[in-house]
């Protein structure tokens, strides 16, 4: 009799549907979580200076570093103080800019696949697909995770820039294996992004795995995305937002000559700085009933499970 009513608790129990991401926070089934990540951060000072200023006086809930950037150091020291932020480490395999360029952390002789013929990380992503291997990606993202650590960065989470860890199949199983090994959720494509790409099933790996990701993340609509509309955009965005985890991104970075000296889209970061910290913002975020959270709660579920 009593094995009996264990079974039928067993199956009552397993005929329950699952938890969404959001009930397994702490948060109601219906309840439109947000992550505002601003990336880039460590890039140099414009960078930096707009994620503590987002952070402190905004709606910017977490960032990402990109180590092998020499004004990583001064990111770094305000995460190590401020423990409470949401601190992750912004993957890096290419260095974008014309005059501004730099190196790996890894040192070269280990990575020579990730070096151009000027001394410097590849430009854009299928150079470094051409040029590198998975290999050469796994250690140079274990020594940029290590040196945040290593530093005393809390380190929340991954993610990848320009997506070099993630727009191919094999560079996402290094992503996921860095992730498993450092225990630290990721940013993961939505699953209608994988479906577009025809990519393996990873959001299925990441439940295997154990790894937390948030249910949504913004990519294709991104392609309407201009300095012209970046109000409009963002206010249309978060108007429909669905209930559950969405992660956005941004590149908010201070005026000033450094950030026009380094890239042409100066102009769409400082304007990102700048909605993102308005007034304008909070009451968007308060009529549509958004709860702004970081990676934090993210990363504690895993590291209870």
């Amino acid at each position: 009799m009593r094995g009996i009513l264990i079974l039928g608790l067993l199956f009552f129990i397993g005929s329950l549907p699952a938890q969404t991401l959001a009930e397994r926070l702490g948060y109601k089934k219906t309840d439109k979580l947000l992550i505002i990540n601003n990336d880039d951060a460590g890039m140099c000072h414009a960078a930096n200076t707009a994620t503590i200023e987002g952070m402190e006086n905004g709606f910017i809930s977490s960032a990402t570093i990109m180590m092998p950037c020499s004004w990583s150091n001064e990111i770094v020291k305000y995460a190590k103080e401020n423990p409470d932020k949401g601190f992750g480490v912004h993957l890096t395999l290419t260095s974008e800019w014309k005059n501004y360029r730099w190196g790996t952390v890894a040192p070269r002789n280990e990575v020579p696949g990730l070096y151009d013929e000027q001394g410097y990380m590849w430009k854009g992503v299928m150079e470094v697909y051409k040029s590198s291997n998975t290999e050469e990606a796994l250690i140079e993202g274990k020594a940029q995770i290590r040196k945040a650590l290593d530093a005393g960065v809390p380190v929340t989470h991954i993610d990848s820039h320009m997506g070099t860890y993630q727009y191919s199949p094999d560079y996402m199983y290094v992503y996921l294996q860095l992730a498993e090994e450092f225990n630290l959720p990721v940013r993961m494509p939505s699953q209608s992004t994988l479906d577009n790409m025809g990519a393996p099933s990873f959001r299925d790996i990441c439940k295997e795995k154990g790894i937390i990701h948030p249910d949504y993340f913004i990519h294709e609509e991104l392609q309407n995305y201009k300095t012209e509309n970046l109000e409009e955009f963002w206010t249309e965005y978060i108007k429909h937002i669905q209930p559950g985890v969405t992660e956005i991104y941004i590149h908010a970075a201070t005026e000033g000559d450094e950030i026009r000296a380094i890239t042409g889209s100066a102009p769409k970061r400082i304007k990102e700085l700048e909605f993102f910290t308005s007034d304008r913002f909070s009451q968007l975020i308060e009529k549509e009933g958004i709860i702004v959270i970081s990676y934090h709660p993210l990363f504690e579920l895993q590291r209870k499970k």
